[in-house]
């Protein structure tokens, strides 16, 4: 515990405190009534055994009560994944909880996201997926009524088609009133071709089963920002069968990076220049890392620079008097040093992987992450490599948000989540200004940039209009 009073940590502050991800954790029983209202009860019952993080030795709480059994290939669960902290534990099930200690906590508005909808949202069965994502989105709505002014919630949507989660993003925003949504970032689909039980991975924005320009496309025409939470655990080198932090760490990371890199070589940030995107819970580490991979790559390999690469610019006359003085009997041969001349000639149709995105200059590259916002927890000590513009190539700095994961393993204190945070600057790692930006505005412009009315009727009404009136600073300082 740090012991630290975080309201009057916030009373110090002159700007509000707005966390990017919370989290509501879902009664498994109650979720379950609610997914028989607005599904069916062969959806419901199938849904109580949808996940092994659903299982518990104490209590029948799903279907598929008791332990699981490891298998090799097969990764664990996540398990006692809440505080045990029973004021804590609560805090996660009971959004009115919440909402009376956001002040002693020192928030001053959150978006929270669905627990149980990071297991079901990729299921396999449609009937399961969707109707788990149409209950999870019931419950959401039901449970946050009443406390939209320091409480919103992020609606839960389903990929595996666009047509599907088109059909969840309008019930959820048009009929059910969310302003915030949480996209499955890449889906897990059948590769038959590859054998029995193959399967190959779709990051939906290149190289897609589908087009999926139609859903970003009503995420722009409805004012919400595309959000991304989805766990890669079970996934290439996360498939531990003993170890759930082998599997866990960096796991969202790795699949906000695939979802990241699709959106900007497939061009999506060229077709919809307004679309924001946050990528939660994964920190900016790699964000900074795969500014500096993109740009050395450009410099390298996109546009016209990938010319210079082409095989056929070797000078052969100087290939073949090299070859023959250093190479001995072994390349007198004209034929092998043809063919050895040869190697790695095998260019696809477009060899300029970077046609699509847009860019035309590393400054061009910064500029597409300037639509980007990248979610890190209050004990992230690298939110600061964000803000290095002393590193990051052409002075670039990045966009972190505040998520507090309240109601998770990882908050053994809530108490403690916003003076861990500041920490940041108590080191000397962030400005004032940087932690606002991390903090509160950061959050703001992500939701708000989108759609203006967003945070209207909230405690944060005033300070966020005048924000979103205000020219984004290049660099906090």
């Amino acid at each position: 515990m740090t012991g630290r009073d975080p309201a009057a940590l916030r009373a110090s502050l002159d700007h509000p405190v707005v966390d990017g991800d919370g989290h509501v954790v879902e009664s498994l029983p109650v979720l379950v009534e609610h997914i028989r209202r607005v599904a069916s009860s062969d959806v419901a019952d199938t849904f109580s055994g949808a996940s092994d993080a659903f299982r518990s030795r104490s209590a029948a709480v799903t279907a598929a009560a008791g332990p699981g059994r490891a298998q090799p290939g097969r990764a664990i669960a996540p398990w006692w994944a809440l505080p045990t902290d029973a004021r804590d534990r609560v805090t996660g099930f009971a959004p009115a909880l919440m909402y009376e200690r956001l002040d002693e906590l020192g928030i001053d508005f959150t978006v929270l996201y669905s627990s149980v909808g990071l297991a079901t949202i990729g299921h396999p069965d449609a009937a399961v997926r969707q109707g788990s994502c149409r209950g999870i989105n019931t419950y959401l709505a039901e449970m946050l009524a009443g406390y939209e002014d320091r409480m919103t919630a992020a609606a839960v949507i389903p990929t595996h088609t666009p047509e599907e989660a088109i059909a969840e993003i309008d019930h959820a925003v048009r009929t059910l009133g969310f302003k915030a949504v949480m996209l499955n970032s890449y889906v897990t689909r059948p590769a038959p071709e590859r054998g029995a039980g193959a399967e190959w991975y779709d990051v939906l924005a290149l190289d897609s089963a589908h087009d999926y320009d139609p859903v970003w496309s009503r995420c722009v025409d409805l004012g919400v920002a595309v959000t991304v939470h989805s766990a890669s655990m079970g996934v290439g080198l996360r498939q531990s069968s003993s170890r759930y932090m082998f599997n866990h760490i960096g796991n969202f990371a790795a699949s906000s990076e695939a979802f990241a890199k699709a959106l900007f070589f497939g061009g999506v940030g060229r077709r919809f220049p307004t679309l924001n995107v946050a990528f939660l819970e994964c920190g900016v580490a790699w964000g900074v890392q795969l500014l500096f991979d993109l740009i050395g790559r450009w410099d390298k390999r996109g546009g016209p620079n990938i010319a210079h690469l082409d095989p056929a610019n070797v000078d052969r006359a100087t290939w073949d008097e090299l070859l023959v003085r250093y190479g001995g009997a072994v390349f007198a041969d004209a034929e092998v040093r043809q063919r050895t001349i040869a190697q790695s000639d095998n260019p696809p149709a477009q060899v300029d992987d970077f046609a699509e995105s847009g860019v035309a200059s590393p400054s061009d590259i910064v500029a597409q992450f300037g639509r980007w916002f990248f979610g890190c927890e209050a004990d992230d000590g690298t939110v600061s490599w964000a803000f290095a513009d002393r590193v990051n190539p052409l002075g670039a700095t990045l966009q972190p948000i505040f998520g507090s994961d309240l109601g998770h393993w990882d908050v053994t204190d809530m108490r403690d989540v916003l003076p861990e945070a500041h920490e940041l600057v108590e080191r000397g790692l962030v400005t004032p200004a940087q932690f606002r930006a991390f903090s509160c505005d950061n959050t703001i412009r992500l939701h708000g940039a989108m759609n203006p009315a967003f945070f209207d009727g909230t405690r944060v009404e005033a300070y966020a209009r005048a924000l979103l009136a205000s020219p984004v600073p290049a660099t906090p300082t």
